[in-house]
């Protein structure tokens, strides 16, 4: 239904709970090189249980590359810096979340690429960081799928 695409990912936890997350919604990942870690990683396994062998997931040398081998609508950028916020989005069939590292978040350069009226924030309190990375792809992909009636979900 949906395509997360993760740029530079660097905690194996949360790329493995990401994993996981995908298998049981049907939705796509989409990992972009570097990686913080190796794909076999001990602690992504641990997360992603046994989830690994039932996800779409997709390993890519670049976020061009990425975005070249996916048939989709729009690409939403998720980033502190945006003024949007994600609700006021109506999300479609095939859209893709954009999320960086959970160190540098998403460089200028690939937000450059995005239209500004597809930057957007979860809100948090002023003076906040960020929330944890996992947890952001949860909240956007479950809003995502709330807004069109959980298809193929029961």
């Amino acid at each position: 239904m949906f395509n997360i695409i993760l740029y530079n990912p660097e905690i194996p936890p949360n790329t493995g709970n990401i994993l996981r997350l995908a298998a049981n919604t049907g939705t796509k990942l989409h990992l972009i090189k570097p990686l913080g870690f190796n794909i076999n990683n001990k602690s992504l396994k641990r997360a992603s249980l046994d989830y690994k062998k039932d996800t779409d997931y997709f390993l890519h040398d670049s976020f061009d590359v990425c975005l070249n081998s996916i048939d989709f609508n729009e690409i939403y950028a998720f980033t502190k810096f945006a003024t949007k916020k994600f609700t006021s989005v109506k999300f479609k069939r095939n859209d893709c979340f954009l999320f960086g590292s959970e160190t540098s978040g998403l460089p200028k350069n690939i937000l450059d690429k995005i239209k500004d009226i597809n930057k957007l924030r979860i809100p948090m309190i002023k003076n906040s960081r960020s929330l944890n990375l996992s947890n952001s792809v949860a909240i956007a992909i479950y809003e995502g799928l709330r807004q069109n009636k959980f298809e193929n979900l029961v």
